[in-house]
């Protein structure tokens, strides 16, 4: 997936200029694109970027008067419809990730750093995003007040997203029935994490599993996987224990695409390895 195909997906992208236009918006666009890809996130790195890229780019662009300055850059951007903009971005991640197949896909709830105002008397911006994991790429992503508001954000973030044949984590802030159905109804499949937030739910299912960790897990068929990641002086051991035995629970019905459950066991060794 090369700038060409940046270009595709944004040349019809609607100029906010009306006159004065000095540089081309898809040369803009490009460029900005493709710093930010590699790890630019200040104007003036991505027209650091630019001109360190300049000669490659005239093979594609053209660039009529150099790279743009980075105030340049920052006002157009500024200037742009947000909500086009991000049907066009999603519109080529989209393109992006149908190439890779079937992946997983984290829905989660992030406060951005450094978001809050205090001089302006402005809370810190709340960000629900979805990150697939394979591609390594946000997906799309949308934002909200607060934290209490993920579970109106999710459903809408996943009509944004083209996610068949993809398995979607959210963890227990989206757990709930509507959104289950949802992922389902979209052609993918989901794995939920369990708190308190849905009745008796996960107090059954750990009554379940103290159960199955006591009969030394003989009370049905399971699944076991185990990981072992070790980065800087520690080590992540992962225990997981997976079963389809759950005609038991007597809210199954209620939860579309059921299939199983799961309990994980995690362990950290901090020191010399």
């Amino acid at each position: 997936m090369g700038p060409d195909s940046i270009i595709n997906h944004f040349e019809n992208l609607t100029d906010p200029r009306e006159d004065n236009k000095r540089h081309n918006l898809i040369d803009i666009i490009v460029i900005t694109i493709c710093a930010v890809i590699c790890s630019a996130d200040k104007w003036e790195d991505i027209k650091a970027y630019g001109v360190a890229k300049e000669e490659g780019y005239r093979r594609f662009l053209e660039l009529p008067h150099g790279i743009p300055s980075h105030d340049t850059i920052r006002r157009i951007f500024a200037s742009l419809n947000p909500e086009e903009f991000n049907r066009c971005f999603l519109d080529w991640i989209e393109t992006w990730k149908s190439s890779l197949g079937q992946d997983i896909i984290n829905i989660d709830g992030k406060t951005l750093r450094h978001s809050y105002d205090s001089v302006h008397g402005k809370s810190a911006i709340h960000m629900v995003s979805a990150w697939a994991s394979k591609a390594g790429i946000v997906l799309g992503q949308i934002k909200v007040d607060d934290k209490s508001n993920e579970i109106t954000a999710i459903p809408k973030l996943l009509d944004l997203l083209e996610i068949e044949d993809s398995i979607i984590t959210i963890d227990a802030m989206g757990t709930q029935k509507k959104i289950a159905e949802k992922i389902i109804d979209k052609g993918a499949d989901y794995v939920l994490a369990l708190k308190g937030n849905q009745g008796t739910l996960k107090e059954d299912v750990d009554l379940y599993f103290q159960d199955a960790v006591e009969n030394n897990f003989t009370i049905a068929a399971f699944d076991y996987h185990k990981t072992v990641d070790k980065d800087h002086g520690r080590i992540e051991i992962r225990e997981y224990w997976v079963t389809s035995d759950i005609n038991w629970l007597e809210s199954k019905e209620e939860w579309k695409g059921l299939q199983s459950i799961c309990m994980v066991k995690s362990q950290r060794i901090i020191g010399e390895l």
